[in-house]
């Protein structure tokens, strides 16, 4: 992420020097892109600081959520620049100055490069990150975004037509604002505590009763704590004259080897105990 961000921010000094100087709306919405990036990736390293931290009385899931908000805020950024570049666009469809398109060329062959440097190194990273996936994804829709510019700079030059670069900017934003999607459902899917992708819950409840001393299953919740990081919490019965703390472990065993969930939080009951508690007068969550 060191490396890209490096990479992005020569190519946003060589985007604004070049939008300045040919006066090319397709390098202003590359260099919004590169912006975004550049703020992206900073925000991605403060996330992974802040995560690495240990946890604390008040916070007792530590700051792992930080990286959370990082790609929330991201997913906005998104959409606040393809929003400038198409209201840019547009206004100069029907009026299109002259555009300096042999040296947006040249910068939109720098850009593709820089950006394909930049991508390679995060590829290799883990992938599993929703943050580091999310910086990855920037810099792949930049490498698209050079293409457009690259296109763009051609078209100008092959056929004189200058509404090009501003067809060109906007083919750029919506690819912006593509990119803006995950990176704003999925951390709002986390901090609505939505179960992780890919878990069925009521698939994780029945393979919970299939476990050999469990009778039921009640208040079963599935949840993400932060990319990587699932949790469960569930009120379980079990038969009689079985050892609860076995049948709890087996349990246990279960969500880890299957669903490949570590962080449970399990409240087990035997069922003879469970039935003198109901017996018992009065509300149970006042109950000793």
């Amino acid at each position: 992420m060191t490396l890209a961000l490096a990479v992005n921010a020569a190519l946003l000094v060589a985007g604004v020097v070049g939008w300045l100087v040919f006066d090319s709306v397709a390098l202003l919405a590359d260099a919004g892109h590169l912006l975004s990036d550049v703020a992206a990736i900073g925000l991605g390293l403060f996330a992974a600081a802040m995560t690495a931290r240990p946890p604390s009385a008040s916070r007792t899931f530590g700051y792992h959520r930080t990286e959370i908000l990082a790609a929330l805020a991201n997913g906005l950024l998104l959409v606040a620049v393809s929003i400038v570049v198409f209201v840019e666009a547009v206004g100069r469809l029907s009026d299109p100055p002259e555009v300096g398109a042999a040296g947006v060329l040249a910068i939109g062959a720098v850009g593709l490069a820089g950006n394909l440097v930049a991508t390679v190194a995060l590829a290799g990273g883990d992938r599993e990150d929703i943050n580091l996936e999310g910086v990855l994804r920037h810099s792949a829709a930049d490498a698209l975004g050079s293409l457009g510019v690259i296109a763009g700079a051609i078209a100008v030059l092959a056929t004189g037509w200058r509404q090009a670069d501003a067809v060109a900017g906007m083919l750029i934003g919506l690819l912006v604002l593509l990119g803006s999607w995950r990176l704003i459902r999925e951390p709002i899917d986390v901090l609505m505590e939505a179960a992780p992708p890919g878990v069925d819950v009521n698939e994780v409840g029945r393979a919970m009763v299939s476990v050999d001393g469990v009778r039921e299953v009640h208040d079963l919740h599935v949840w993400t704590v932060t990319s990587g990081f699932p949790a469960l919490a569930a009120h379980v019965i079990v038969e009689p004259a079985r050892d609860v703390d076995e049948v709890r472990a087996a349990v246990e065993a279960l969500l880890s080897e299957r669903f490949g969930i570590e962080h449970t939080t399990l409240q087990t009951m035997g069922e003879r105990l469970l039935e003198l508690e109901d017996r018992l007068p009065g509300n149970p969550s006042d109950r000793g």
